[in-house]
């Protein structure tokens, strides 16, 4: 399991994520209300402004105050490291 730091201590599991999106959209601002009904809504932001929307494969919708450029990045830094301890053996 791939955890990945979304700020402020919180994590997710690399392998659950399904997209990172904006939420400047109309449609990404729709599925956050529609999440918030339906209780699968996690706001990671610490009241700090939401600047990524993190999709999982199980429906949870997380928000992260950290840019999806970051979570992206880390993610695939998490994995470059990952593959060098698998080939180093």
């Amino acid at each position: 399991m791939k955890l990945i730091n979304i700020g402020f201590g919180n994590m997710i599991n690399a392998s659950r994520l399904v997209a990172i999106v904006s939420p400047d959209s109309a449609p990404v601002k729709r599925i956050v209300q529609e999440s918030k009904e339906k209780g699968n809504l996690i706001d990671a932001t610490h009241g700090r402004r939401t600047r990524a929307v993190i999709i999982t494969d199980s429906d949870h919708v997380i928000l992260t105050y950290l840019q999806s450029e970051t979570v992206a990045n880390r993610i695939y830094d998490f994995e470059e490291s990952g593959q060098e301890d698998e080939e180093d053996g």
